[in-house]
């Protein structure tokens, strides 16, 4: 079935996430009840259909914690010829998603109200995904809690065996010692190719609510960008030509 929160629990890696609690309005709560079903990610065993998903052959993102939906929202309207599904944990955040895409009539995007780590190891098959985007996951920072970060090495492998051929695993933070770990982690994959560390953001992604208050305390943000070898049957997102 389709990876809830509590789904972690099942799984030896520990959970990269805590669950903050949240109010939800009137008037997304209402968006959420009417518009969920059409915008959601089945339930069901094994891996996704997703040209059936989305109707079309288009080129799968995935996108594992969207917080409150506005970067997903902005790259998704930006970029219609991109599909992408959306993970993510807190209610809240999927309530202004599902809303969000209501609103400005996208049907490019499935939510999913749950763990992205297990919808990609579940529900993913292997080389079906052009992209997976991870902005701003929670840092952990204190050390006895590094083992909860979400960018490790089993993640990098997943990763690079869920991408197809020239796709590519985009990640922002503004933690610098994660930054640095991830970048060693990217370079010690095999299946994967670091190709860029930047430390000035890439024009095609939106300023994030947690970028903006990184930035505001004075943090460094770095985005990396590594690609699984091969050569794509069509262009990917983030490609460096597309730029």
């Amino acid at each position: 079935m389709t990876p809830r929160p509590d789904a972690a629990e099942a799984d030896d890696t520990p959970r990269s996430y805590k669950l903050r609690r949240g109010r939800t309005g009137p008037a997304r709560l209402k968006a959420l009840a009417e518009h969920r079903a059409r915008f959601a990610v089945p339930d069901g065993d094994g891996p996704l259909d997703l040209p059936a998903l989305f109707g079309t052959t288009a080129p799968v993102v995935l996108e594992i914690g969207f917080g409150t939906g506005g970067t997903t929202l902005a790259m998704a309207e930006a970029d219609p010829a991109t599909c992408v599904l959306a993970a993510d944990v807190h209610t809240p955040g999927v309530a202004a998603l599902v809303a969000g895409l209501h609103e400005r009539g996208l049907g490019n995007v499935r939510v999913l109200e749950g763990d992205g780590r297990l919808l990609l190891r579940q529900r993913i098959a292997p080389g079906t995904l052009a992209g997976v985007r991870v902005y701003f996951p929670d840092p952990w920072p204190k050390a006895r809690h590094h083992k909860r970060r979400l960018l490790d090495a089993a993640f990098a492998a997943l990763v690079a065996d869920r991408l197809a051929p020239g796709g590519v695993l985009h990640c922002a933070t503004d933690w610098e010692p994660y930054a640095q770990q991830v970048a060693a982690v990217l370079a010690a994959e095999p299946g994967l190719v670091l190709e860029e560390v930047l430390h000035e953001r890439p024009h095609w992604r939106p300023t994030t609510r947690f970028e903006a208050r990184g930035l505001a305390r004075g943090h460094v943000v770095t985005d990396l960008l590594a690609r699984r070898p091969g050569t794509p049957d069509r262009p990917t997102p983030d490609q460096p030509a597309s730029r």
